[in-house]
């Protein structure tokens, strides 16, 4: 009975480790090829003579790292924007109950998926007449139409799953009902809010389509610049891949400072007794 559940745990580890090595390929695949020289790429697989030609060229040749704090100043503000409105309005969904409630949800969830281009081009026009175009506030004002639902819906599930009776209890021990909120809500909601941060910053970083169309020299976001490595003759894939490797590192970085929290948040809820 050991010798089975041995040779299980042996098969079920070594199933991960597949499967791990197939999800982490690309990315290997992309740092890799980042120390490759443009008359490499074709010729060799694995070994090959590293250069840092590329890293070079994109960091200290061009203004990708003005491109980069870009991304981060627009994504970042974007997300504290769409928590500090919508933790209270997921709230008020939760717990309150009014009229067309659910087709006011339904219609800041169809904020989310509806196509980016539908609205862009309304948008370009109207940035333009009112002096939005190509500035921070501009597109920190349009990435809530990505953030803003995404975090709503989730943290509205977070709120309905937390009985009422805590705040009741708060409420009647003194506290007010923005300690009740702060002190005792937040808290418990705090996993949910962390891995719903991170993805909305995520769609944020990674959004291409209201950059291209609503931002010029002024402000550019990565998700734009890299298509300056790609000219009229050849495709520069070196330096793609330092863009590429360069712009992943914030995401990857949240996650791993946050793993314990986005860990318990993802699977919140997951098993119900």
């Amino acid at each position: 009975m050991r010798r089975k559940r041995l040779m299980g745990n042996a098969v079920k580890n070594g199933l991960l480790a597949i499967y791990a090595i197939f999800a982490l390929f690309p990315l290997f695949w992309m740092v890799l090829i980042s120390f490759k020289s443009d008359a490499q790429m074709f010729n060799t697989t694995f070994i090959f003579d590293p250069t840092l030609e590329n890293y070079d060229a994109v960091l200290l040749r061009t203004d990708y790292i003005k491109y980069f704090f870009d991304s981060v100043i627009v994504s970042v503000i974007a997300v504290l924007i769409s928590v500090l409105a919508g933790v209270p309005a997921a709230y008020a969904l939760a717990r309150y109950d009014f009229k067309k409630k659910e087709s006011l949800a339904f219609t800041i969830l169809s904020f989310r998926f509806a196509p980016e281009i539908l609205v862009v081009l309304p948008l370009f026009m109207i940035y333009q007449k009112i002096g939005l175009y190509d500035t921070y506030f501009g597109l920190i004002w349009v990435y809530q139409l990505i953030t803003m639902p995404l975090l709503i819906w989730v943290i509205r599930g977070y709120f309905e799953d937390i009985s009422v009776e805590i705040e009741h209890a708060a409420q009647v021990d003194g506290y007010s009902w923005w300690q009740v909120f702060l002190k005792r809500l937040l808290p418990l909601i705090k996993p949910g809010l962390v891995s719903a941060s991170l993805l909305a910053f995520i769609f944020a970083w990674n959004n291409f389509t209201f950059p291209l169309m609503l931002s010029g020299t002024n402000v550019e976001t990565i998700t734009v610049a890299s298509l300056k490595y790609i000219a009229s003759d050849t495709v520069h894939y070196g330096q793609m891949a330092v863009a590429a490797t360069v712009s992943a590192l914030p995401a990857v970085i949240f996650a791993l400072l946050i793993q314990k929290h986005l860990v318990r948040g993802l699977s919140f809820g997951a098993v119900k007794g």
